[in-house]
């Protein structure tokens, strides 16, 4: 049989190749080293999808249990490393790793139930079988094309900038601001260009097309005063919510190496983007001014308002981290009741924004295990896409736009206020998985 080695910089392991066994063999019966290959395997989609140590540990150790193994993981961001041991005391490790990371819910969701499918009737399970169904999982296309996801992250930053204080102006702007920028991102991805490229690539024509756009509407329309203290919503469909809110829950089940990996690739991620939106803003003489604030609202009609704007934001995310719709439309519906009662916090209490963030975060990783239990979904991709329009992405610029204008202390500010919520979010889900998830809260 010819070898074919992988030419890529991070080399592809044809794990296919190291089974050897007649494809009807029962999974059971496989040799040592192709049981052990076959749990690493499945936690490296898992990792691949998006999803934290915990949730990959989980499903490996339920693969190896019914094929008679132990396992043990150290897990990263993008490699694992692994060692299975039989009942006669052979060892058989791997370090592996993947070329990048992602979020694909519609995947993580496929490989739960495969996962689930696998352990209740493993005895019926040939190699064949198994082969197949991770293959189908593996090769599923994308549920949206990059002009829809354009679309929803226009549709999530118009949302989020509206639940910030700014008003259609401003949402029209961002719509298209991150329409544009989010479109311009997904095609540097798919031409495999590096982190730093594809944010800085996706954030700058975020930017002009704001710009653009508020000109023509100041053009045609001729609106009272300017609009342009809404260009950092245009930028916020970079906000790397999901390794921000997985790395806090793995550090509190202390996957260490998991939880600093993920939090370092988020503020990778929101140091580029700040940096390139305000090189942006002053070639564009932008400033991030306070939003005139909307008025005229009743407060049930600012609520009603919130309820939809937050509903349309969380909807907008979750499309792109390519959530099924119907999935995507009941996390909308979780993250649109607890980001209004947040918002209510803040508006008409003395709560302060950290604490209205935890409470808001509780409330939504609640809601998210109760529909677990009956529908079945993945609780992450139920809870962070819901919590991802909390995330402070307002408060992160404007801490980097004080500190490249040598601002200190208003960059200062900024940042305390960005980092209380941000922590805030993770607790929040913590304890909502401490409460409701009697697996998780223990260490064993």
């Amino acid at each position: 049989m010819t070898s074919h080695v992988s030419h890529h910089h991070h080399m592809h392991i044809r794990w296919h190749n190291l089974l050897d066994s007649n494809p009807s063999c029962p999974m059971k019966h496989l040799r040592f080293h192709e049981r052990a290959s076959i749990v690493g395997h499945v936690g490296m989609m898992l990792l691949s999808y998006g999803t934290g140590a915990w949730r990959v540990r989980q499903s490996m150790n339920a693969i190896a249990r019914v094929l008679n193994l132990t396992c043990s993981a150290d897990i990263g961001l993008v490699s694992l490393d692994y060692t299975c041991i039989d009942d006669e005391g052979h060892s058989y490790t791997q370090a592996l790793s993947l070329a990048t990371t992602g979020v694909n819910t519609s995947k993580l969701h496929q490989m739960e139930l495969f996962v689930d499918r696998f352990v209740a009737h493993a005895d019926t399970y040939t190699l064949g079988e198994f082969i197949e169904q991770l293959d189908d999982v593996e090769h599923l296309p994308l549920n949206y094309s990059a002009l829809q996801a354009a679309l929803a992250s226009g549709l999530a930053c118009a949302g989020f900038i509206f639940l910030l204080g700014a008003g259609i102006y401003e949402m029209i702007c961002c719509f298209f601001g991150a329409a544009v920028g989010n479109y311009v991102r997904r095609t540097l991805i798919d031409h495999k260009i590096t982190l730093i490229g594809q944010v800085a690539g996706g954030v700058a024509p975020a930017c002009v097309v704001y710009v653009l756009v508020h000109t023509l509407l100041m053009m045609v329309l001729h609106p009272a005063g300017p609009h342009l203290e809404g260009y950092i919503g245009a930028l916020l469909f970079v906000i790397p919510g999901f390794p921000f809110i997985t790395a806090g829950l793995d550090l509190a089940k202390l996957d260490m190496r998991s939880g600093i990996e993920r939090l370092v690739y988020a503020l990778i991620i929101i140091v580029v983007a700040t940096v390139v939106g305000w090189t942006c803003a002053l070639a564009l003489n932008l400033q991030p001014h306070d939003l005139i604030p909307l008025a005229g609202l009743t407060p049930l009609t600012l609520t009603i308002l919130r309820l939809i704007t937050s509903w349309c934001g969380v909807f907008g995310f979750s499309i792109m981290f390519n959530t099924e719709c119907k999935m995507a439309m009941l996390t909308a519906a979780i993250g649109a009741v607890a980001n209004t009662i947040r918002l209510s916090l803040v508006s008409w209490t003395l709560v302060p924004a950290c604490i209205a963030a935890f409470i808001g975060a509780l409330i939504a990783g609640m809601m998210a295990s109760f529909v677990r239990k009956r529908i079945g979904f993945p609780r992450i991709a139920l809870t962070v896409p819901s919590i991802v329009i909390m995330v402070p992405g307002l408060y992160m610029y404007r801490a980097m736009y004080s500190f490249g204008s040598l601002n200190i202390p208003t960059g200062s500010h900024w940042f305390l206020e960005s980092l209380l919520i941000v922590l805030a979010l993770p607790l929040g889900l913590i304890v909502a998985r401490i409460i409701s998830d009697p697996e998780w809260r223990k260490f064993s």
